[in-house]
């Protein structure tokens, strides 16, 4: 088994791919270790003091003003993960849960957080044992960090919650033992620098980022096939047009449907005798409106990434080369950035789907796309795709709905302590259902597309969408008349989530969406 070696700070995207997927064993850079032992030096000299410092002597919250005396500081770091674990929902998808061990190691091995070497080994441990806390997925409103979640996940590194095995729970304490490893014990300030911090939305902002990727370049193919099946012109992906606008995203998309169209005989066919001078918005500005969802989707990636490296809990611990140290109270935990970039990434998904959705209402329209009435050759005794636009005009509503700014939204809680949150959680969780949706929604476009391809036979397509289509057609019937089409809707869904169409895109136009 691969072993990534991570350095606090500078986790790479491809890394962080590879901890969501799992099969992977992750370990930090020896030289983060005696950062982590000095910053938890000069908490445990805190502790030990009479000074009061917030998190580790007083209470938390509306309750910071509140002494603890210090034969009482470790009941109180288990007191508060206790008392945080409030979550309801569903369960966190386990690669959601293993970003988020992985995050908050990393964030805690930088040594501003106070915490000993065990806590960050512990968080090691319970990932390369495969194990998956059992986390409810709702909860938090990503302000004085993931509370709930976390205080979940933290619950089961000591022994006292639970774990997910095969889908089901199991008590934390039988699952540790089985995997040779002991209940983690807390020491000062060590419950609270695992519960402050983003690494929950963060974690599903990555989630739904890196599924983003796979589900864009499925589009781009979708839209390159539905072109060429509705005869569509390949002149408004000429380059000029996109060098003289400027936009990087519209450049390098343009360039990938002119390379997967590249060749197509269909396209030949009706170079001469066209008599439409422009096609639907719909085919022509396929680079304009992709190209923006692919800029988005990389200046989300810029934020989840400096959001992944860094330190979100509080107080700081901060040594001076004097050797002078302070513990200043801050907000790093207010995850305002992964709110407004889950609510950016809303945005694209929401409209890579509402896009295509217009291209299967242009090709089942018969004034639009010569192609047949509902794509099926006896249109009244067969319905052809007409209600499957349907499901891709219901789901492409649903998105509209949910890409709604979650980050303008607040609820003052803890007393009006805080009172003013991001709602960044929710932004972030939503985005996999939203991903459900266009993956749907590109799915039906796949099928009708294929669809449209084959009437016009033996005309061929180019060399790239012809895979493409055979990998529809591998997966899905044609419907030459109406058949059960809900099982082939689910089996594009798959093609589209599973990579094998976005794998067309490097290899022809070397799209990478997320570089």
């Amino acid at each position: 088994m691969t072993t990534l070696e991570l350095t606090p700070g500078q986790l790479t995207l491809d890394q962080l791919r590879q901890i969501r997927k799992g099969g992977v064993r992750i370990a930090l850079h020896a030289s983060a270790r005696e950062t982590i032992r000095r910053s938890a030096a000069i908490v445990q000299a805190h502790a030990a003091g009479d000074a009061a410092v917030y998190g580790v002597n007083t209470g938390f919250g509306k309750l910071a003003s509140t002494r603890i005396s210090k034969d009482d500081l470790a009941t109180l770091q288990f007191n508060l993960i206790r008392s945080h674990c409030v979550g309801v929902g569903a369960p966190l998808a386990p690669g959601v849960v293993r970003l988020m061990l992985a995050t908050k190691a990393a964030s805690l091995a930088r040594g501003f957080s106070g915490v000993r070497e065990e806590v960050v080994q512990s968080l090691l441990d319970v990932f390369n044992a495969g194990l998956v806390p059992y986390v409810p997925s709702q909860g938090s409103v990503g302000a004085s960090g993931d509370l709930a979640p976390l205080s979940h996940m933290t619950l089961a590194l000591l022994g006292e919650g639970e774990m997910l095995v095969d889908g089901q729970r199991r008590p934390a304490r039988e699952v540790l033992a089985a995997a040779g490893l002991q209940p983690l014990v807390l020491q000062a300030k060590e419950g609270l620098a695992l519960i402050n911090g983003t690494q929950t939305s963060t974690a599903l902002a990555l989630e739904g980022l890196l599924r983003f990727e796979t589900v864009y370049a499925a589009a781009i193919v979708a839209g390159s096939l539905s072109l060429d099946a509705a005869r569509g012109s390949d002149g408004p992906f000429d380059p000029r047009i996109h060098e003289v606008r400027g936009q990087p995203g519209q450049i390098e998309s343009a360039k990938a449907y002119r390379q997967l169209l590249a060749g197509s005989a269909i396209r030949a066919s009706h170079k001469e005798g066209d008599e439409r001078v422009q096609d639907p918005y719909c085919l022509r500005c396929q680079p304009q409106v992709m190209g923006a969802c692919l800029d988005q989707s990389r200046y989300v990636r810029d934020v989840l990434l400096r959001e992944a490296n860094a330190v979100t809990d509080n107080p700081l611990v901060f040594a001076q080369e004097d050797g002078t140290s302070y513990m200043v109270s801050g907000g790093n935990f207010h995850a305002e950035p992964v709110a407004l970039a889950a609510d950016a990434l809303a945005c694209a998904i929401a409209e890579v789907g509402a896009i295509a959705e217009r291209r299967i209402a242009m090709l089942i329209d018969a004034g639009v796309s010569r192609l047949p009435p509902f794509l099926t050759a006896n249109a009244g005794l067969n319905s052809g795709f007409m209600i499957a636009h349907v499901t891709a005009a219901a789901l492409a509503s649903e998105n509209k709905s949910l890409a709604h700014p979650a980050s303008v939204d607040s609820l003052p809680t803890s007393a009006n302590q805080e009172d003013h949150v991001s709602m960044a959680t929710f932004g972030a969780r939503r985005l996999g259902q939203m991903l459900d949706n266009t993956a749907h929604i590109i799915g039906i476009e796949l099928l009708a597309a294929a669809q449209g391809i084959e009437f016009l036979r033996p005309l061929k397509s180019s060399d790239a969408l012809e895979k493409a289509h055979a990998l529809i057609r591998r997966d899905c019937r044609a419907m030459p008349t109406d058949h059960y089409l809900a099982p082939d809707i689910e089996r594009a869904f798959a093609l589209v989530e599973g990579g094998e169409l976005s794998a067309l895109t490097s290899e022809v136009g070397q799209l990478s969406v997320l570089p």
